[in-house]
């Protein structure tokens, strides 16, 4: 038998960042949910209905491995962000900083938890489009390896955010005026195979473009990119901005005066 390497004080960490947003689902899930709803609506079903298949696809099933991405990737930022702000605007961030966890335990909490409510929002999106057009999964494994990886990724970059963050209009920009007009343009509403030549180039270089494609590929089979080199770089990027969050703990950038 392995011993466990993690401490009860982690357990401890992790379930209070969980419980922190799942007693407030009207904040949590409600927005998501309705907003999702207005997307199927206006993009998928109103404006879908004239508007050609898509590599064989409907438009709204093609729209809908998109938009559970934005969900997803979405929420996990903004948990990990707030709570990191949030601690340290009210100082109890320090109850967690003079506690014996190591470094390593305290963000992996943080982004654990931030990374859950990712996918949770993400599965939600995913139910709700399944009210608008038969949802099927044709590579589970791809499907919950990207889901998985795009929303540890960006829980670790919600940490980066909410410790250089100096006011909650930086956390409002950040998520709103960044990482969404990246999704936009990663081939949420349309496929790279339409698009010119050049700006077909320029589109490989947003890496929402792989993480789009890639639970895409999860879900219809179909993907502008190759999943398993895609795949591979995110793990990659995501064990690298896991291992800056350490070092800024270590360091008490944006935690300590």
């Amino acid at each position: 038998m392995f011993a466990n390497p993690l401490s009860p004080r982690f357990y401890a960490l992790l379930k209070r960042e969980f419980q922190r947003y799942v007693r407030r689902p009207w904040n949590t899930f409600l927005p998501p949910m309705i907003t999702n709803v207005l997307y199927f609506s206006v993009f998928g079903v109103i404006l879908g209905t004239r508007i050609d298949e898509i590599q064989g696809y409907s438009y709204i099933l093609f729209l809908l491995p998109g938009l559970v991405v934005l969900g997803a990737i979405s929420n996990a930022f903004e948990n990990a962000s707030f709570s990191i702000f949030h601690g340290r605007w009210n100082e109890y961030i320090h109850e967690t900083l003079t506690s014996p966890l190591s470094y390593t335990e305290m963000v992996l909490a943080y982004v654990l938890s931030s990374a859950s409510r990712g996918v949770i929002v993400g599965i939600i999106i995913a139910v709700i489009g399944a009210f608008f057009t038969p949802v099927g999964v044709e590579q589970p494994f791809y499907l919950v390896a990207f889901m998985l990886v795009v929303t540890l990724l960006f829980a670790a970059l919600g940490v980066v955010g909410g410790l250089v963050a100096d006011d909650f209009d930086h956390l409002t920009v950040m998520n709103q005026f960044i990482l969404r007009p990246l999704v936009f343009f990663g081939g949420v509403f349309y496929s790279l195979e339409i698009l010119p030549p050049l700006w077909r180039t320029v589109s490989l270089l947003n890496p929402m473009v792989y993480m789009v494609n890639g639970v895409r590929y999860g879900f219809l089979g179909y993907s502008d990119v190759d999943p398993n080199a895609a795949l591979a770089v995110l793990v990659g990027l995501t064990l690298v901005v896991s291992a800056i969050d350490v070092v800024l703990f270590a360091r008490g950038y944006g935690l300590t005066d």
